[in-house]
């Protein structure tokens, strides 16, 4: 007799799985199916991407060597395409892109170009400080201290990594500009900041020699030795 028990609950149960398929089956199998095909989708995504970001690297490269071969007007042709790259590309190009203005001395439009990128907020910081140091350079010959100041002091904390070159222009631009007492605080700076580079110290000590004959504490000096 148990035998024949076990043998009606085993066609109770497979009654049940069979009623359970015929009404979740299509269910599971479309869902197999549809995580095959995303699965494939999303790899194939992953190769176009890949393939196109190389093939704007490729371009990038041809274009920054028609600019160091001062073909200017090809490598724009080729940074324009590069706009609706994917990745880092569009803004790589944008920052090349004002660098050859700058070099074919159109000073003002590449100014424009860099302040463009450096107030760029969906650019990551790194690039934006830079796009902000480039135009601060260029900034110190055609404009005011306040104008340079603007573009680069917030880069002069002690811990940014482009505190030197941002603390050597304002030491520059503040000395153009007839404020010693300015360009010798960022002088200071650089001098007390055991990490800025030696050329900076080199430069900036020949600035501090430029403003104390200026003013006269070199001759001062002299003639305190002297006594």
């Amino acid at each position: 007799m148990s035998d024949i028990f076990r043998e009606v609950d085993e066609d109770i149960r497979q009654e049940k799985y069979r009623r359970l398929w015929d009404r979740f089956g299509p269910w599971v199998i479309g869902v197999a199916v549809l995580i095959v095909i995303g699965t494939g989708g999303y790899r194939g995504w992953l190769y176009w991407q890949e393939q196109q970001s190389q093939s704007a690297g490729d371009r990038f490269f041809e274009a920054v060597r028609l600019s160091e071969d001062q073909n200017y007007q090809e490598a724009a042709a080729i940074y324009g395409e590069l706009e609706s790259s994917i990745g880092g590309y569009p803004a790589l190009a944008r920052l090349r892109q004002a660098t050859d203005l700058a070099n074919a001395g159109k000073s003002a439009e590449a100014l424009a170009e860099f302040d463009g990128l450096s107030n760029d907020s969906s650019l990551m910081d790194a690039l934006r400080d830079v796009a902000a140091l480039r135009a601060g350079y260029l900034a110190v010959d055609l404009e005011d201290y306040t104008a340079v100041a603007d573009r680069v002091e917030r880069l002069t904390g002690d811990t940014g990594p482009f505190r030197a070159a941002a603390r050597e222009l304002l030491a520059l631009s503040a000395w153009k500009n007839g404020d010693a007492a300015t360009a010798q605080k960022w002088i200071a700076a650089l001098e007390e900041d055991q990490q800025t580079p030696v050329d900076v110290n080199r430069r900036v000590s020949l600035l501090a020699d430029v403003i104390r004959a200026g003013d006269g504490s070199a001759t001062t000096d002299g003639e305190g030795s002297n006594q």
